[in-house]
């Protein structure tokens, strides 16, 4: 680190919400790589390296990974950036080495440092990289209270560095990948430690650490997310779609590009809009002429292209009443909140006082109210109560729900309160 980043980084953290003391700051210094840009890992013998250095170094892990979403079927990741104390920073080439389970288990027993953990944990799993312990920088800032939590933004609030921006959203799958690109990573995960440690220290002045400690272990022991079930049902624009027979065309049009888009490895979006596939569901068209006179079909598709699509339509056309999909998804839950009123009155007003208990707790603790407790574990909680709340009733159904300790210590007492309150109302 320079003389430069070594004064930056031991300023004193400003807490949430307190102004720069001075109304004209200086300028934030750019963010340098401290021993220039490393690299890239494409080989079995240069990853054996890497391997080696990284077990041999000590502490926490920073770790990040690019993906080319937008660009690429799925979200696999195309460069896996670490950095650690006594082993500098390493960049690495997923295509070129495709299974990092060593690099994985050299590390497995360090802290690894994240920011946005839940977005880099799917593809760093599917290339044999898995933590056992971890923290969260994002995370902590939302439970530190930090209005922006982006990983520039907190560089920049709390270490006092400005990171290049620019390359967040290219196509990492590009080979070469250009210097600038490669500098952008690099930075990633250069002072991903220093921020760890900062956020550490003002988690521990809010008495949040333990929180912070108990979210951290979640994530790090939740099992993959499964499959969705009708994926085609989060198309854009969905709602415009009412009669089954429309909703027929959706799937249809909706997995014939997904075969499409995962044979050529491309985006989806790439191969067909959304808001193509709906316009098509909403028409109907008989023929390919009709099809090709709609938005996202026009002169630039191929006839092949077109029939390929409106054979997909002509599918959801011949379908029998009984195969077309039904409307809307099977409730795994509570309905809507806005039917309660109509359907559940007294659900209704419980969910009200639950909903302002938890806005007016979330702002005297200065986090976020989904980080307090999920909208979705109240909406179920109230929806379904214990027939006798009480805060042990009430901590036992948040507990089957998945809420962490700290959450159910913080929220039970209010969410019983609410719940009795209806009671003595109703």
């Amino acid at each position: 680190m320079t003389d430069a980043q070594k004064t930056a980084a031991d300023t004193t953290l400003r807490a949430p919400g307190d102004s720069p003391p001075d109304p004209r700051p200086a300028p934030v210094p750019l963010l340098e790589p401290r021993e220039g840009i490393p690299p890239v890992v494409a080989t079995d013998e240069a990853l054996a390296e890497v391997v080696a250095a990284f077990a041999a170094g000590t502490g926490p892990v920073a770790v990040d990974a690019e993906r080319a979403s937008g660009y690429r079927y799925g979200q696999r990741a195309y460069l896996v950036q670490l950095r650690r104390e006594g082993a500098g920073s390493a960049l690495i080439d997923p295509v070129g080495c495709p299974d990092l389970t060593a690099l994985g288990e050299a590390i497995g027993d360090a802290e690894w440092v994240l920011h946005a953990a839940t977005q880099d944990l799917p593809c760093l799993r599917d290339i044999g990289m898995v933590p056992t312990r971890l923290f969260d920088t994002e995370l902590a800032g939302r439970l530190a209270g930090f209005a922006r939590v982006g990983l520039g933004a907190m560089v920049e609030n709390v270490l006092g560095f400005a990171l290049e921006k620019g390359h967040s959203a290219v196509d990492w799958s590009t080979r070469p990948l250009p210097e600038p690109w490669l500098r952008y990573a690099a930075l990633d995960v250069e002072l991903l430690v220093d921020l760890r440690d900062a956020l550490e220290e003002e988690l521990t002045r809010q008495g949040k650490l333990e929180w912070a400690h108990q979210e951290f272990a979640a994530i790090a022991s939740a099992p993959p997310a499964p499959p969705r079930k009708d994926p085609w049902r989060r198309t854009s624009g969905m709602h415009k779609v009412r009669r089954r027979r429309q909703m027929a065309v959706v799937r249809e049009l909706w997995t014939a590009r997904d075969q499409v888009a995962q044979r050529r490895d491309v985006s989806p979006g790439k191969v067909l809009g959304d808001a193509a596939i709906v316009e098509a569901a909403l028409n109907l068209p008989p023929n390919s002429h009709a099809l090709a006179a709609l938005p996202g079909f026009g002169h630039r598709m191929g006839r092949r292209q077109l029939e390929q699509w409106q054979a997909a339509v002509d599918r959801a056309r011949a379908l029998p009443e009984s195969e077309l999909p039904q409307p809307g998804q099977p409730l795994n839950g509570p309905p809507p909140p806005r039917s309660w009123a109509d359907k559940d009155p007294a659900a209704a007003a419980r969910l009200a006082a639950a909903r302002a208990a938890v806005t007016a707790l979330a702002e005297e603790l200065n986090l976020p109210q989904e980080n307090l407790i999920t909208p979705d574990t109240v909406r179920r909680l109230c929806w379904e109560p214990p027939a006798a709340p009480s805060r042990e009733s009430v901590a036992e159904i948040l507990t089957g729900y998945g809420a962490r300790p700290w959450q159910i210590e913080q929220v039970a007492p209010i969410l019983t309160e609410a719940l009795l309150t209806d009671a003595e109302d109703g």
